[in-house]
């Protein structure tokens, strides 16, 4: 009911053959141009806040551009970055326009290699300057380099030492900028080393630059980078003379597949959208393994490498839940599972009154949970009219088999988010007045003070727009109880690998556990966790330990959930709220190959992730626990 902000999304392709062999075959040199828009476009859920792209050209004379970049800001950027691209070709006569040496020679983003990126801040920044493909320059075709990815790191002040010990300056200070600048460094040491390397052996001049951008070796560049990264990405790149590179952290954190085929080779962050825009089998797509790097040489050599040594799965889960497009077979099938693991929970809080329940969803991302629900419920409701016809035996009357075979799951669409809300209204309660009429309601589709309600949701993560828009509007309903049911467990820590949640008190489950402390007089336990939190940073080369996992170890679940229902409600809600979460155990059961939970369970793959939680406890703290005491 809430919309995260979330880790990026990328796309690459590589034309393996002229342009001329497309506009024979596609009728058009457009078509990597073409593809990598319907990659991006099919994307659009992964980011909103912006999108770019960078071409290259794989021959030009010199004095002549060979790599060529466009950028945008806000929902419509993908629109826009090719509307600018395409708008460059409208007073090109058409018969040249269609002749694919021409464009090649003299027209803008006709190339060969091409890199795409959707956004999505994970650090509050915006504007053009945060938008990728990052690119650095130089007069050395093979020297230039553009990079995008799908990532955040944990350790952007090692990264920053890593690069500054070299002698360099940064004039910025964000991971993307650290990212290109180390990659960029390392680029031209290779360059330099092979310079001096081919001039020993007696070449000059053009000879030179000519055996440096056929035998650049990019594998040695991106692991002494990779090395020193912490965190969740894919990140890919390309350079001026036509090397590219896509390679994914050793955690499997993030997502990447690729399809290869004697034409193309096109990279994406997720595997139904390249099933899609190419229309091939799920049989010929690959996904990027942990620690693996994909490359793609100047001449279209493709292979890929293990770059890193692979470290524990930790795949991420909110991939499967919510963010990852439900068109893909293997996440459709999970969400489903997602759903149906939580039938029992949700029998027990609506006493197994099913004659007298609704069952719904809020936002449309749970739908396919919903069909999973229903699922489970409908199993239990088959053997439940199987054992009363049973119990009846060959005495049953007809009546009362068609009595009992009425009875069915009733299922409604009872919310329909009807505006959106604008934001010219900034504060106060205007704005909470507005919120209240984001959804519209079915009014009759329960029956009022007998029904109970039921609506499922893929994540609760902060409950603010549970509490300022729908429970209201849901309330007018007048049921007996509603059930928010979360398809994903209790969200309890933040996400420091791509997903716009890191700040402690924004859960509701947080808010909840904090609340329960004081209410049993164990404001020491709070303190006690402040205190190892702040030691443990004294000591950052020490073992990582997350102690914020001890504001939540006197509690069960159901203490939080019971919790948060009530931080939820008000004076003014009649229904009675409820809160049932996913388990963790049915978290794993449904998507067992993607088992990164930390969010949930606080295990952390990766010790940045760690410390940094320990970090936003110590913030909460020190900018709103204490203040508040005083």
């Amino acid at each position: 009911m809430e919309t995260l902000k979330h880790e990026c999304g990328v796309a690459m392709i590589r034309l393996l053959k002229p342009l001329e062999h497309y506009h024979r075959k596609y009728g058009s040199w457009m078509y990597a141009l073409n593809r990598l828009y319907l990659l991006m476009e099919k994307q659009h859920n992964r980011g909103q806040e912006g999108a770019g792209l960078v071409c290259v050209k794989l021959e030009a004379n010199p004095g002549e551009e060979y790599m060529f970049r466009e950028r945008a800001v806000g929902t419509g950027a993908i629109t826009e970055i090719f509307d600018n691209v395409y708008r460059q070709y409208k007073d090109v006569p058409a018969e040249q326009l269609k002749d694919p040496s021409f464009a090649k020679a003299n027209l803008p983003f006709a190339g060969e290699l091409y890199i795409g990126h959707l956004r999505y801040s994970t650090t509050g920044k915006s504007g053009l300057s945060y938008i990728h493909p990052f690119l650095r320059r130089s007069n050395w075709r093979a020297r230039n380099l553009a990079i995008c990815g799908n990532f955040n790191m944990t350790n952007v002040n090692d990264i920053f030492r890593d690069i500054t010990s070299t002698g360099q300056h940064p004039r910025r200070y964000a991971d993307t900028y650290f990212i290109l600048e180390q990659l960029g460094h390392r680029l031209d040491r290779e360059a330099e080393r092979l310079f001096r390397k081919y001039e020993s052996e007696g070449l000059k001049n053009q000879d030179i630059t000519h055996a440096i951008e056929e035998n650049i070796d990019l594998s040695n560049i991106i692991e002494k980078a990779a090395s020193t990264w912490d965190g969740g990405y894919v990140i890919c790149g390309v350079t001026g003379s036509g090397e590219s590179f896509s390679i994914r952290d050793p955690w499997g954190i993030r997502t990447a597949f690729y399809y290869v085929d004697d034409e193309i080779a096109v990279l994406a962050s997720e595997r139904p959208v390249i099933q899609t825009v190419m229309n091939v089998n799920i049989n010929g797509i690959k996904e990027l393994q942990r620690g693996e790097a994909l490359f793609i040489s100047r001449t279209g050599t493709v292979k890929t490498s293990q770059i890193l040594k692979p470290e524990p799965s930790s795949a991420c889960s909110f991939e499967r839940i919510y963010f990852s497009r439900g068109s893909d077979i293997d996440i459709y099938k999970e969400r489903k599972k997602l759903g149906e693991n939580l039938t029992g929970h949700i029998l027990k809080k609506i006493d197994y009154d099913i004659e007298h329940s609704v069952f719904s969803f809020i936002p449309n991302t749970a739908e396919v949970a919903y069909y999973g629900m229903l699922e489970g419920l409908q199993k239990y409701l088959n053997e439940l009219k199987a054992k009363q016809i049973a119990e009846k035996g060959a005495s049953i009357s007809e009546s009362e088999l068609q009595k009992i075979l009425s009875q069915r799951i009733r299922n409604e669409k009872v919310a329909v988010k009807d505006i959106k809300l604008r934001t010219f209204i900034a504060e106060g309660n205007s704005r909470n007045d507005l919120a209240a009429h984001v959804y519209d309601i079915t009014y009759g589709s329960i029956t009022p003070e007998k029904d109970n309600l039921v609506v499922i949701d893929d994540s609760i993560v902060r409950g603010t727009t549970l509490k300022q828009s729908i429970i209201s509007i849901l309330d007018r309903l007048h049921p007996k109880k509603i059930i928010f049911v979360s398809s994903s467990p209790q969200i309890r820590y933040p996400d420091y690998y791509g997903i716009d949640m890191s700040s402690m008190d924004e859960f509701i489950a947080f808010k909840a556990a904090i609340e329960l402390l004081r209410e049993k007089k164990k404001e020491d336990v709070i303190i006690d966790t402040y205190h190892k939190a702040k030691k443990q940073q004294l000591h950052a080369n020490g073992a990582a330990i997350n102690y914020v996992k001890d504001i939540y170890a006197p509690f069960t679940s159901e203490d939080i959930s019971k919790k948060a229902a009530k931080l939820l409600s008000g004076p003014n809600i009649r229904a009675k709220i409820e809160l049932v979460f996913q388990t963790i155990e049915g978290l794993h059961a449904a998507c067992p190959n993607h088992p990164g939970d930390w969010y949930f369970s606080g295990d952390y793959p990766t010790p940045g992730g760690t410390r940094m939680v320990n970090r936003a406890f110590i913030n909460y703290m020190e900018e709103t626990y204490f203040k508040q005491d005083k």
